[in-house]
């Protein structure tokens, strides 16, 4: 008799073994059942069973010996931790926060320029806010007076730049220096004194069209992305190119240049973003959120995150990580533009003509309207493909498919009683995305 039932403990500890692999366990078990004590059984979970001479007490007043005991513990348990929902994709179904938007006086037209011969492309602001330089299919350059393009003066138009070859897609204004950067289809990326209007540099390197372009905020860096699916990194002044960028599997549309790390954000249409060391010249973080081409980024300068539109939504990071924070959803076109301004006002512009504003704390529409295409045109050339907030965050100005440049301002009469905050569908979209898997 004694050798049988240790035969039937070590069968049974092995079946333990095999099914649960829960050593520990079986362990203790086999001791507790040699000992025949009274006290208390600590399982791999370190909860305490009490228990009588030879019983275990489970839950629901189920009753039986200790080994078998231990067994309908474990077979509880694995199955509560089967049931449990599994990996980060599954989001926590508590009560939904509502957060309250903040009010945000509704924009609209001020002023239409048209001077462009082909699509408008590329828009950049001037240091100082007095002017602004816009570059097109036309293949021109075009710097215009912000006060007197605001007014709609005849003589807004201060000089007209040539020298490209192919559509201009990229323009930025030094803080630095009188200077002016240009990039375009043309593979070509220039350098203008704007004192003397003339082109003083060239960097040579793109092997096709250069679609986006940055200047580093602190140092005299140059980053350009385009079709060749590369970042090039320039010295401003040497023309030397110090890193060359690559990981993308499609062209660079939009590029961000940051004073802290990650110093420089590309987003291709590869549906990535990739984050970049700039003293390494090496990639350490890529997003793979988005399933559509990322033509846009844009960043506060109140908040470290940035944003990206791509034709499926919207969506919002934290600027050290990378970390995912929020989808802005509404957008049913191509969003190729975006813009951010010192209020927390988001703009989005898509190829259908859509103009959408946004809370930025919170991702609130606040305003969704159309951009609307000036006689002559077609229809179908009522696209925004570039737009930026001045200086100010007062005036906003969209390149448009209509060959115009149009000049935004905030409407002065509106309110908070005139244009209330939605909070009934607001309310109803956040607990629509708390059900949302991302």
């Amino acid at each position: 008799p004694r050798a049988d039932e240790e035969l039937r403990e070590i069968a049974i500890a092995r079946r333990l073994r095999t099914q649960y692999n829960q050593k520990k366990v079986v362990d203790a078990a086999v001791k507790e059942k040699k000992k025949g004590e009274e006290g208390a059984l600590v399982l791999s979970s370190n909860k305490i069973i009490e228990a009588d001479t030879s019983k275990v007490e489970l839950s629901e007043g189920t009753d039986i010996t200790s080994t078998a005991g231990v067994l309908a513990r474990l077979q509880e348990e694995k199955k509560a931790e089967d049931t449990k929902p599994q990996g980060i994709l599954v989001k926590h179904r508590g009560e939904t926060r509502i957060p309250t938007p903040t009010w945000h006086a509704p924009w609209k037209l001020s002023t239409v320029l048209s001077s462009h011969l082909g699509w408008v492309r590329s828009v950049a602001f001037d240091p100082t806010n007095e002017m602004f330089a816009t570059g097109g299919g036309d293949r021109v350059i075009k710097i215009w007076d912000l006060a007197k393009a605001s007014v709609g003066a005849s003589d807004a138009l201060k000089i007209t730049l040539t020298g490209h070859i192919s559509p201009v897609r990229g323009l930025a204004f030094s803080e630095r220096h009188p200077y002016l950067f240009s990039a375009g289809e043309d593979k070509q990326v220039k350098c203008w004194d704007l004192e003397t209007n003339q082109v003083i540099r060239h960097y040579h390197g793109h092997l096709s069209g250069v679609f986006a372009l940055s200047l580093h905020p602190t140092l005299d860096v140059l980053v350009t992305g385009g079709r060749d699916a590369v970042a090039r990194v320039w010295d401003m002044r040497s023309k030397t190119q110090i890193h060359v960028l690559s990981g993308h599997d499609h062209t660079v549309a939009s590029i961000l240049t940051k004073s802290t790390d990650p110093q420089i954000i590309t987003g291709s249409h590869d549906t990535t973003i990739k984050m970049w060391d700039l003293a390494a010249g090496k990639c350490f973080t890529t997003l793979t959120h988005h399933r559509k081409s990322i033509r846009a980024l844009a960043q506060p300068s109140f908040e470290h995150s940035f944003m990206s539109g791509a034709a499926d939504c919207l969506k919002k990071w934290q600027g050290k990580d990378g970390r995912f924070l929020k989808s802005f959803r509404g957008h049913n076109a191509v969003v190729n533009a975006l813009a951010i301004n010192e209020d927390g006002v988001l703009v989005s512009g898509g190829d259908d003509g859509s103009l959408r504003f946004w809370d930025y704390g919170t991702g609130y529409c606040f305003q969704d309207t159309s951009t609307v295409a000036q006689p002559g045109s077609l229809e179908a050339e009522n696209g925004i493909y570039a737009t930026a907030f001045d200086l100010t965050g007062t005036r906003l100005v969209t390149c448009e498919a209509d060959k115009t440049v149009k000049i935004w301002k905030q409407d002065d009469d509106a309110s908070d009683a005139s244009h209330p905050i939605d909070m009934a569908t607001w309310r109803k979209l956040c607990i629509a995305e708390s059900k949302m898997r991302y």
